[in-house]
């Protein structure tokens, strides 16, 4: 049974630079390891997503030349995600957290990184499928997380030891507005998708453990439903790579207004020539020249 990879966009904006560098790690890593490809329009971000940005994340990769094998738009899930949150509340393992974004910051620790650690000030709202309470404070839920090390190997960065509940503690898996987080999403959408390999950029490596944690909760948790349970298999290969950055170090994201793909297209360039930029950019070639989608995706799976 070949493995699965997965490209996962959010359609909060159009692509970038630096969501063209993770394609090509993707498409490249399929190509080393003999992969089918997923595409997942991730839209769990209800309040940002919209229907011109997924379509012109299948226009884009269109036109640039990548081809994949499935699609799955995240939305289309929600009403499992609920089933899943059922389960795990009716076991104890949810609760509510009204603790403001000021609260947050000022009765927590802060990590290393600037990620408020949570301590756990909300746990007594826990409840179970018996105790069924109405809170009227604007609330997220909670996930309580087990107390426990999760080791996992990085095919670029090596091997790590990690404890959510010391990185991070209980996250949210739903926030106030009423929306399904990345973390929840995404470990639910690799659960069910057969997910093999998981190839991002390396400001994501530390969401790995917790997901890793989160997965394995939900599939001792939901038993009943063979497409959460994790074969021995699998579970996982990580690979995190570098990014591209902006002129003052910052990685490229939508929310900084990072130039897109289709401002590239609309300026006359040609995907080789926008191929052969990013190439340069990562540091693959040492001058920015033209490079062919397949070329290009050979480079990249030389260095992986």
């Amino acid at each position: 049974m070949p493995g699965i990879i997965r490209f996962a966009p959010s359609p909060t904006g159009f692509l970038h630079e630096g969501h063209l560098l993770s394609a090509l790690y993707v498409w490249a890593a399929a190509k080393k390891w003999d992969l089918k490809i997923h595409l997942r329009i991730e839209d769990h971000d209800q309040g940002r997503a919209r229907k011109e940005y997924i379509d012109g994340i299948r226009e884009d990769l269109a036109w640039l030349g990548f081809r994949y094998d499935s699609e799955s738009i995240q939305s289309s899930h929600f009403d499992f995600f609920q089933k899943v949150l059922d389960k795990l509340t009716a076991k104890g393992l949810v609760y509510p957290c009204t603790c403001s974004r000021k609260q947050l910051q000022s009765e927590n620790p802060i990590s290393e990184t600037g990620e408020v650690i949570y301590q756990g000030k909300c746990f007594f709202r826990r409840e179970t499928k018996d105790e069924r309470r109405e809170i009227n404070l604007p609330h997220n839920l909670r996930i309580v997380i087990p107390d426990k090390v999760i080791n996992w190997h990085d095919e670029r960065l090596g091997d790590f030891s990690e404890n959510p509940k010391l990185q991070c503690g209980d996250f949210p898996i739903r926030d106030r507005d009423g929306f399904w987080t990345y973390q929840f999403a995404v470990c639910i959408d690799d659960l069910t998708e057969g997910i093999t390999h998981i190839v991002r950029g390396e400001d994501i490596r530390n969401s790995t453990a917790r997901q890793i944690a989160l997965s394995q909760l939900i599939a001792d948790t939901c038993q009943d439903e063979p497409s959460l349970r994790i074969p021995p298999y699998t579970r996982q290969l990580y690979l995190h790579h570098p990014l591209i950055v902006d002129s003052s170090g910052k990685k490229l994201s939508k929310r900084e207004h990072a130039y897109s793909l289709r401002q590239d297209k609309d300026a006359g360039k040609t995907p080789p020539e926008i191929l052969g930029q990013i190439l340069y950019k990562a540091g693959f070639l040492s001058n920015n020249t033209p490079t062919a989608l397949e070329q290009a995706i050979t480079i990249v799976a030389k260095r992986l």
